[in-house]
Order: structure tokens, then sequence, then C-alpha cells
């Protein structure tokens, strides 16, 4: 049985992620932080690169965007279940943003 390896699919993906978070780093850095659960360091990295050094990051086999949380109640609030939707944004907003100063401390 022939396994797929997704390697083109991944490239796509994490070109289109490293664009997408240099644009926003470059526009709010500090709410882009947050979003993207990055540090000044790797803000720093990300932004100042060129186009070809996000091209040439964007061919590796690791596919760059990760689940910020391993939480399946951050997951299913996210997703807008439980509640209505509009409060299970709200929650996991929340419940993220609780997460993200822990993690900083």
């Amino acid at each position: 049985m022939k396994r797929p390896d997704f390697q083109a699919e991944i490239r796509e993906l994490n070109l289109a992620y490293l664009m997408l978070a240099q644009q926003m780093l470059r526009s709010d850095r500090e709410t882009a932080m947050f979003r993207l659960g990055v540090g000044e360091a790797f803000a720093d990295l990300i932004e100042g690169l060129s186009a070809a050094k996000l091209v040439r990051m964007s061919n590796n086999q690791m596919l760059m965007p990760q689940f910020r949380f391993n939480d399946e109640q951050l997951g299913r609030l996210m997703a807008g279940e439980g509640r209505d939707q509009a409060s299970s944004s709200l929650h996991a907003a929340i419940i993220a943003a609780g997460k993200a100063a822990e993690e900083a401390a």
C-alpha cells in the first residue's frame, strides 16, 4: 500500500502560513504575536525574512502551523460546541488568554 507523503500540500500550507504570519507581524506586532503564539525573537526572525527565505523555509518537511493548545475543551469551544456560538468563542478566547499568560510566566 502506497502512503501519501503530502509534501506538496505541506509546502503550500507552510508558505501561506509564513506569508500570513509575516504580514500580521508587520501590521500589528503585539496582536500577531498573541494570535500566532510566538515570542519576540521568533517574531523578529519571521518579520525579517526575505521572500526567498520564506520559500526556502516552507520547503521543510515539517508542518509549521500547529495547534496551539492540546486541550479538548478549548477545541470544542472553538468549534462552537456546548453553548451558543458567540459565547463559545468568547469563552475560548478567555481560556486561551489564560493559557498564554501561564506559559509566559
